[in-house]
């Protein structure tokens, strides 16, 4: 669903030819060596990261992910393929989609989660997002693994030992992996449902509020995919406000 230059005259072909060729720009792993850095720091083989995609949308799933790195076999192989690792917020579609098949080659371990907009409506938005991250820790763990989870402390929920790191997936490799995780499986269910669910552009706004988005929840209503408590402008102007 990607949406996708000629060249003119002679002349401006021979005076382009002229020109030194630029090379083909590669994703810059200087800012993947930090977050590699940071996971090292803490001197385990294993360090298992969780983040979430979708805790500000008006519809769709909130999708947690794990992912562990083993930095005894993790080799340069799979560090060139992890080259511009980023939190997903600073990526484009495109590289993440890139990203998505160099994390699961790289990983150890992927694991993902998913909550309904019924569950997030009745369980209320941070628990439900909490519980996701515990989750996803849980079952990624391995015995002396440095766990992490991006900004929340997940408190008794987690049944493992971890670390609260805020902006993490800007920080550390594991979270970051699972920042691409969580949000290209999000994007592409969000997509699949614009097919059973016409009419609110979810294939363009994966959930997000966006000004068509709003105003089509003003015009047709909310489908069964959209949060009925969450405090959007569009949702009170329905009287579905919170």
């Amino acid at each position: 669903m990607a949406p996708n230059v000629e060249a003119e005259t002679t002349a401006a072909a021979e005076g382009e030819a002229k020109r030194p060729k630029r090379r083909t720009r590669r994703p810059d792993g200087r800012r993947t060596t930090w977050l590699f850095r940071f996971d090292q720091q803490y001197g385990h083989r294993f360090v298992a990261g969780a983040d979430e995609a979708g805790r500000g949308s008006l519809a769709g799933p909130l999708v947690a992910a794990g992912v562990l790195l083993d930095y005894e076999c993790l080799g340069l192989t799979e560090r060139k393929g992890l080259a511009g690792l980023d939190d997903s917020k600073r990526k484009t579609a495109e590289e993440r989609e890139r990203l998505y098949p160099a994390v699961l080659a790289a990983a150890s371990k992927v694991v993902v989660t998913a909550r309904c907009a019924g569950g997030i409506d009745s369980r209320g938005l941070h628990v439900t997002n909490l519980n996701a991250l515990a989750d996803c820790l849980a079952r990624i763990a391995v015995p002396g693994a440095k766990c992490l989870s991006d900004g929340f402390r997940l408190g008794s929920r987690c049944p493992v030992e971890h670390e609260a790191v805020v902006d993490g997936d800007a920080r550390s490799a594991a979270i970051a992996a699972a920042s691409v995780i969580a949000k290209v499986t999000r994007d592409r269910y969000m997509r699949r449902a614009e097919d059973a669910h016409p009419g609110w552009d979810f294939a363009g706004n994966v959930g997000y509020s966006t000004p068509g988005h709003r105003e089509a929840i003003a015009q047709i209503g909310i489908s069964d995919l959209h949060r009925r408590s969450f405090a959007s402008t569009a949702y009170l102007q329905l009287e579905l406000g919170a």
